[in-house]
């Protein structure tokens, strides 16, 4: 069930997860799984946002424990058949059998399994009390940069923390790691990522009444939220993109420290990391030279022929703490000169 689910919610995750040694797939491909169930019942626009927001918690209660079969099958009923997707719709149904799963977990991984995926409720939580309904016609964005860096980590920057604890946990060559420190790196790693897929996808955000770009910093550029619809904004909005893409480089350095502190000999977990860092980078290196990033009809996104071809190298390239070091580099300068290029590099 659990691998079948992955693939069709999330070809992108189900990769790394195949490359997981086989003690870690299950816990992490779970909390996926039951992640992404909370994001399609925060995320079902034919419902009203109060709504969405009561099964949402109601879901968050059964993560906590005890699950009720009953409680699992109301959300399911509520919800299942307002899906578009196909897919969405047997992640739902497959709930009591998933939290089945979760229960038969080993205690600790339960535990960790359940944290993360609470944290991660609270980040959809911020989305539905923060932003407007989708077809409000209207936009709101975050206050500053406080809110926008809570987010990311309610979202994204958790799974780094949870990601390190259960590494440790099942991979005995990672046993010396610092798991506090290593944890805080993995959080940057973890926000890194977001705030790359926060950055490209504004344009498509903005056209559901989402800004996550400060509404303080947007001020001091003269840009109003709701401006940003218009991509001819993109000029005077930019130093708020370079900002943001700047602080995104900052957060990718400490995934790079990330990556190598894997052994060489962990191959599969060291895959596992550097494939996100690689498209990652490439996709802010994308948007920094993107003139019609407004535009949604210009989105900045790396081609899947480029991630196959990224994949290949990386097998030859990934047992090499000297080659990682210059391919990730090369990827950041390549970012940092796309900005002075455009006239905004901090």
């Amino acid at each position: 069930m659990l691998g079948e689910l992955l693939k069709s919610v999330s070809r992108a995750f189900y990769l790394s997860l195949r490359i997981l040694p086989t003690g870690l797939r299950e816990p992490i491909g779970l909390a996926y799984l039951l992640a992404r169930a909370a994001d399609t019942i925060a995320d079902t626009r034919l419902l009203p946002t109060g709504e969405r927001l009561r099964h949402l918690l109601a879901f968050r209660r059964q993560i906590e424990g005890p699950a009720s079969t009953d409680a699992l099958r109301a959300i399911e009923a509520a919800l299942t058949e307002k899906q578009a997707l196909p897919a969405e719709r047997v992640l739902l149904r497959s709930l009591p059998p998933a939290f089945a799963l979760l229960e038969r977990l080993p205690e600790a991984d339960r535990e960790r399994v359940r944290r993360v995926v609470v944290t991660l409720t609270r980040g959809m939580e911020m989305d539905l009390t923060t932003f407007p309904g989708e077809d409000s016609g209207r936009v709101a964005a975050f206050p500053d940069a406080a809110a926008l860096d809570r987010y990311t980590y309610l979202v994204a920057g958790c799974v780094g923390e949870f990601w390190t604890e259960m590494l440790v946990a099942h991979t005995p060559a990672l046993r010396h790691w610092d798991v506090r420190r290593m944890g805080e790196i993995g959080v940057r790693f973890g926000k890194a990522l977001q705030l790359t897929n926060v950055l490209r996808d504004v344009p498509k955000d903005l056209r559901i009444g989402r800004c996550y770009l400060p509404l303080d910093e947007l001020t001091a550029a003269g840009v109003r939220p709701e401006e940003l619809l218009v991509p001819a904004t993109g000029a005077r909005a930019r130093p708020v993109l370079a900002n943001w893409l700047q602080v995104a480089l900052g957060h990718f350095s400490s995934a790079e420290e990330y990556l190598l502190a894997h052994p060489r000999r962990c191959m599969r977990l060291r895959l596992a990391v550097l494939w996100p860092i690689l498209i990652g980078l490439a996709t802010l290196a994308l948007l920094a030279r993107n003139a019609a990033w407004l535009d949604p009809e210009c989105p900045s996104k790396v081609t899947r022929g480029w991630v196959y071809r990224v994949l290949a190298c990386s097998l030859l390239a990934g047992g090499s703490n000297g080659i990682l070091r210059r391919w990730v580099g090369a990827w950041r300068m390549r970012v940092r000169r796309a900005l002075e290029q455009t006239g905004s590099s901090s």
